[in-house]
């Protein structure tokens, strides 16, 4: 009996303390989009994929035509300029713009084409981007911003492709994920490594 409790005590640490070595991993959230005055747009799914980052975008409101679409470097929507996301997000300090010979911003993204009637389903993939840990992670110190812009980016103009006026922004933070309809799956810490 002895020895089988023993066995029982020692299970239970052992589960105990694999348990504590996962953590959730933030593989997708849902990133609500707004404008100047603060109503909400829709929704940008924002989902880790084998390419990259995934962002699938269900707006409606903006105005209609080619807008530029970035990822900028701080999860801050302060309206009504959204001046607080700060510029691209650019870790590894490349030059703007799909386009350029030398690549991009991890933030830079393609242009998205609004309907006549303000609508907009598109899917954006910003393939240096990670939700994981890491430089280029979407989650690093202070999140990142989705932001579109009143013009389409001309995929080379210097610094953010001439793009306009930040017309609609939406946070990409931890605190976003784990308060709204993230999908957290869990990971061992020691694949991570």
């Amino acid at each position: 009996m002895h020895f089988s409790r023993k066995l029982v005590v020692i299970g239970f640490l052992c589960s105990f303390y694999l348990t504590g070595c996962m953590e959730k991993e933030i593989t997708s959230l849902d990133v609500e989009i707004f404008n100047p005055d603060g109503d909400s747009l829709g929704v940008a799914k924002v989902s880790e994929d084998p390419k990259g980052v995934k962002i699938k975008l269900n707006l409606e409101g903006l105005p209609p035509g080619e807008h530029g679409v970035h990822i900028h470097e701080k999860g801050l929507c302060d309206p009504p300029d959204y001046k607080t996301a700060g510029n691209h997000f650019n870790p590894d300090d490349k030059e703007h713009g799909l386009m350029h010979p030398e690549g991009s911003h991890v933030g830079d993204l393609p242009n998205i084409i609004v309907e006549d009637d303000g609508t907009v389903v598109a899917e954006l993939i910003a393939p240096a981007a990670t939700l994981k840990d890491g430089k280029t992670s979407l989650f690093g110190k202070d999140g990142t911003a989705l932001i579109i812009t009143e013009n389409l980016d001309d995929g080379m103009t210097q610094p953010t492709g001439d793009s306009g006026e930040r017309i609609a922004c939406g946070a990409i933070t931890e605190k976003v994920a784990k308060e709204g309809k993230a999908v957290e799956e869990p990971v061992d810490e020691e694949e991570k490594e």
